[in-house]
């Protein structure tokens, strides 16, 4: 579940959720540029999942077959993906992982709350040669699959601190294809609240004595150059 934590006059808070979003009617532009909106709110890094909720391979597929139409550099296409959604072979993901290096003390994912599929976005060295150009690919790539999942009603987290030799050892996959990032998903069971920047200016993410996850996000003003 998200939130947005940002009051109005009357100090309402104000929620988004998935549920919201389906009940819209699917017309016009303006509609369908504020379902997007919705969409990227709603995609959030989560570390908490239904691990009783299985993803299947299909609905991977489903997902990479829009994927594989996104830009792509010179349009040389060189990502590959290594598609995991059996039990052992997430847990030997896991292995190769580190997560949320902001909160070091908390065990994320919790036990018994995993991830249910993962996504290895790899570059073929047999198309660029060096993995740190296809870098823009792989990022349009990740927030493509992260949006598509989204819709599906899915949650996931991309990944950049792991083991990439580990990685490729314990997933077999071949040598050509040098892993760039990876997305975890499943159906997220924790609550991310996005909030404003405190007056320190600090952008670490944080959770309450609660286990809400808290985002914070500069304003827009902040972000505009004059």
């Amino acid at each position: 579940m998200i939130l947005i934590k940002k009051s109005n006059s009357e100090g309402q808070t104000f929620s988004k959720t998935p549920e919201k979003k389906k009940e819209r009617k699917k017309e016009g532009k303006k509609e369908r540029v504020i379902m997007l909106r919705d969409t990227i709110i709603d995609s959030r890094s989560y570390r908490s999942f239904r691990e009783n909720i299985k993803i299947n391979e299909d609905d991977l597929r489903e997902i990479l077959d829009t994927v594989r139409l996104c830009p792509s550099a010179k349009n040389l296409q060189p990502l590959k993906y290594k598609l995991v959604t059996s039990g052992d072979e997430i847990e030997d993901v896991l292995a190769a992982t580190k997560w949320a290096g902001a909160l070091p003390d908390t065990k994320l994912p919790p036990d018994g709350h995993h991830p249910t599929a993962f996504i290895a976005v790899c570059c073929d060295t047999k198309i660029v040669d060096n993995p740190t150009e296809v870098y823009f690919d792989a990022g349009i790539s990740a927030q493509s699959i992260m949006l598509l999942a989204c819709e599906k009603g899915l949650g996931g987290c991309i990944l950049r601190a792991f083991d990439p030799a580990e990685l490729s050892k314990n997933l077999r996959i071949p040598k050509k294809y040098e892993p760039v990032c990876l997305i975890a998903l499943g159906v997220p069971d924790e609550t991310v609240i996005i909030c404003e920047i405190p007056k320190s200016g600090e952008t670490k993410y944080f959770r309450d004595k609660a286990n809400l996850h808290f985002v914070p996000k500069r304003s827009l003003e902040s972000i505009i150059i004059e």
